[in-house]
């Protein structure tokens, strides 16, 4: 068995094994990572009889984190269909066999031996139920032998209704429950709480309108806000070490250095890539990074050491119109900030009444480990690094 390399360092699989005859291969599930011993078969991309390249994929196994590839070990056809959509399936686990020579009309009958095997039962059944008739017939003791009344004797209380019209049942997404999981556990394990604080605009969405057009000639990306609110961030996390800490039972670890997650919404669900030492990057590396994970995060290919650890969160829910929101830390994290849409309100500047562009910014926090006074003074820091971006450059 050896592992190859494909788009993210765990999107990796199996060599499959050759039969006895040397024409058929079995592509199997590849390694998922070390945190992920099995996943859900969620559909496969080829049927039998079609025709695969090698290292083409012909199924998607979803896992709690990402969605991953089972590819072809050889070109050729695929013979059959081993796993069922919806199966719970390990590494090393047979999903289909594929044939490396042409398929002749015999290889079309794996998907009819399932039907057969199907239809096959469904003829003995009948015979069976034909030879207990006679049963009953004969000893009439036979009737009250039958206790299945026990089950509508508890109906009375707690009726069986239809299902109703226009609703569908379907299965909770791997992804879905892991993200349910962890958030519900992060209720139940931070004492967590949250404190607010508005931030002017201005003068961070001036920097970006004035060096737009030449941001993005000399680096070939655009300059966006995120980037401004993490470098805030680490302004405040370097100020205020005790966010970047995190209890482990009885002690407390101080991070010296400063990851960044920043929660992305995908189609599939919540996935937190993590921005490796954010404290060494300049704006341009920053928005560079963002762009890459934001695009393998859409995409579905995103890896899971991608996401993997990170110090402190950043949610954005302003890009989809929140104006206010506290946001649940991303555990083994202490905090969390959230950001909101940005609207024009009035404001009171040197005694006069102005419209300016204004965001709320929320911190939730492990309160813990964290005081309302470290919480306070890093919200103040973030408010003043991006109402004076200036601030960076003298490390006032």
């Amino acid at each position: 068995m050896e592992f190859l390399p494909r788009s993210s360092p765990y999107t990796l699989w199996s060599r499959a094994y050759a039969s006895e005859s040397g024409d058929e291969v079995d592509a199997v599930v590849p390694y998922m990572g070390e945190s992920i011993t099995d996943g859900t078969l969620a559909t496969f991309l080829k049927k039998p009889g079609d025709r695969v390249e090698i290292d083409e994929p012909i199924a998607q196994i979803e896992t709690d984190k990402v969605t991953i590839d089972v590819a072809s070990p050889e070109a050729g056809f695929i013979q059959k269909l081993v796993a069922k959509e919806g199966d719970t399936v390990a590494p090393g686990t047979k999903v289909a066999v594929i044939s490396k020579s042409v398929p002749s009309d015999t290889h079309v009958a794996p998907s009819d031996d399932k039907v057969g095997k199907d239809t096959a039962p469904s003829v003995p059944i009948e015979k069976k139920v034909e030879t207990q008739i006679p049963k009953p017939g004969a000893p009439i003791q036979q009737k009250p032998k039958t206790p299945s009344p026990p089950l509508p004797k508890s109906s009375p209380s707690e009726p069986q209704l239809p299902p109703k019209e226009r609703e569908r049942r379907v299965p909770m997404p791997r992804l879905r429950k892991r993200v349910a999981t962890r958030l519900k556990d992060s209720q139940n394990t931070f004492a967590m709480l949250t404190t607010f604080n508005e931030v002017d605009m201005t003068n961070l969405m001036k920097l970006r309108s004035d060096y737009k057009d030449a941001f993005v000639e000399k680096h070939g990306v655009k300059l966006g806000l995120m980037s401004g609110f993490i470098k805030a961030a680490v302004s405040g996390l370097q100020n205020q070490p005790i966010i970047n800490a995190v209890i482990d039972g009885d002690d407390i670890i101080y991070r010296d250095y400063i990851d960044i997650s920043i929660a992305v919404g995908t189609p599939k669900g919540l996935v937190v890539p993590v921005i490796r030492n954010a404290d060494g990057m300049n704006f341009a590396e920053i928005e560079k990074e963002i762009n890459t994970l934001a695009k393998k995060a859409n995409n579905g290919t995103i890896s899971i050491d991608e996401m993997a650890g990170g110090t402190f969160t950043i949610s954005n829910g302003g890009v989809y119109g929140s104006l206010l929101s506290t946001p649940i830390i991303n555990p083994p994290q202490s905090a969390i900030l959230g950001m909101h849409s940005i609207v024009s309100r009035p404001m009171v500047v040197n005694g006069n009444v102005v419209p300016r562009p204004m965001m709320y910014i929320a911190l939730t926090y492990d309160h813990r480990l964290i005081d309302g006074r470290e919480a306070v003074f890093f919200l103040r820091r973030i408010k003043d690094v991006v109402e004076d971006p200036r601030r960076l450059l003298l490390d006032l």
